[in-house]
């Protein structure tokens, strides 16, 4: 998603061959070459579960831990760091540190502003007396590399009931969004806009030939009754693990289908992870449309609307439209900060998008980051190009 991973010169670390795997009661001691998919399987035929579940169930532990990974779930479980335990982590100096939840980092740092927005990975999430957890965690492997976690797992539910729920418009999704929030058990609220139901529509051609926008929904001990009341009658639901895996797979096609595109196109995919305040959700949203419209571009926008967290998807079928779109995404980050936002929810900044922590932190704020860098990388060999600059 942002280069992260690809090495600038020096030596590529593999980590796969990490793989240990314990499933204990209430946590998971996981090497960091895990997939999150391996995690969640073995959880499962214990009659638990791994709250985090990003769209790429085939990610590492290690890297969902470096890019503080959420996913669809967060609306109710928030982010990896909040389910992380304990790390054992190797650092520049030779050390190898076993943390836990509440271990105090050992040095002064500055205090940064944090976005008013349910998640946040830009950057490091600075505060004097923090823990070391939430210092590695999110960091985008520039301090220390992550070789095993102990990870906090959950009693799986009972039932799951799961739905799309279709709409004649935006308008109508967004106050379904808003009523929603609330509601016992709701664990997922996920959007798509009427141009990603028309990409999905030549592989499901069962939505309904009217909507415009709709919204995937997942609840624990689902109420049918509440959401036959509350839905529009040709909406989908189902609480089997077949059909819920169904409702999956279409979410998931969305992306699939725009990498498609753009590989038959040639060009980079121009994705956004910016979040803003719940209470500016309808105003970003509207913003994104306008935006886009008036420079006539082809885009879908889909994801996390729960967190006032969705994906714009410009997809380009020129090199003008690439270059316009570019610019684009620079203009809508700035959006995103003025309402209090962040420029990056879930993804990190890695390389490609390391330029955007300017807009949404202060030359000072970025030099208090980097002062952390240099006390565990001081010759700054950990991922080069994540994040900073390297100082000359």
């Amino acid at each position: 998603m942002t280069g992260g991973s690809v090495p600038q010169g020096g030596w590529a670390i593999s980590l796969e061959k990490f793989q240990r795997l314990e499933i204990c009661s209430g946590r998971a001691i996981v090497g960091a070459g895990v997939s999150l998919e391996a995690l969640q399987g073995a959880a499962s035929r214990t009659g638990q579960f791994y709250a985090p579940d990003p769209t790429e169930r085939t990610a590492s532990i290690g890297g969902t831990i470096a890019t503080n990974a959420s996913g669809s779930r967060s609306f109710r479980y928030g982010s990896t760091r909040r389910h992380v335990l304990g790390l054992r982590v190797a650092l520049m100096d030779g050390r190898v540190l076993d943390i836990h939840k509440g271990d105090k980092i050992d040095f002064d740092v500055s205090a940064l502003p944090l976005p008013a927005t349910t998640k946040n990975t830009a950057g490091y999430q600075l505060r004097p007396g923090m823990d070391w957890i939430d210092l590695f965690t999110g960091s985008e492997g520039t301090l220390g590399i992550v070789t095993e976690a102990e990870l906090q797992l959950l009693p799986a539910p009972a039932d799951v009931l799961g739905g799309v729920v279709f709409f004649e418009s935006d308008a109508s999704a967004l106050e379904a969004v808003d009523a929603w929030r609330s509601v016992t058990g709701l664990r997922m609220i996920e959007y798509f806009d009427a141009n990603s139901l028309d990409s999905l529509r030549s592989h499901y051609p069962e939505i309904p030939s009217q909507a415009r926008a709709a919204l995937l929904i997942e609840q624990e001990n689902g109420d049918i009754d509440f959401w036959a009341e509350h839905a529009p009658s040709d909406s989908w639901f189902a609480a089997s693990d077949q059909d819920r895996e169904r409702f999956r797979r279409f979410r998931h096609a969305l992306p699939e289908l725009v990498n498609d595109t753009m590989r038959r196109r040639g060009f980079l995919k121009l994705g956004s992870d910016y979040a803003v305040p719940l209470a500016r959700n309808r105003e970003m949203l509207a913003f994104y449309h306008a935006e886009l419209r008036r420079r006539a571009l082809d885009y879908v926008i889909f994801g996390h609307i729960g967190d006032a967290h969705v994906h714009v998807n410009i997809l380009a079928n020129s090199r003008v439209e690439f270059e316009t779109g570019q610019e684009l995404m620079l203009h809508l980050a700035r959006h995103a900060v003025e309402l209090g936002g962040t420029v990056s929810a879930e993804h990190g900044l890695g390389k490609r998008k390391a330029h955007l922590l300017a807009l949404q932190y202060t030359p000072a704020q970025i030099q208090s980051m980097r002062e952390v860098k240099l006390r565990l990388d001081p010759q700054w060999l950990l991922n080069r190009g994540n994040l900073f600059v390297r100082p000359q």
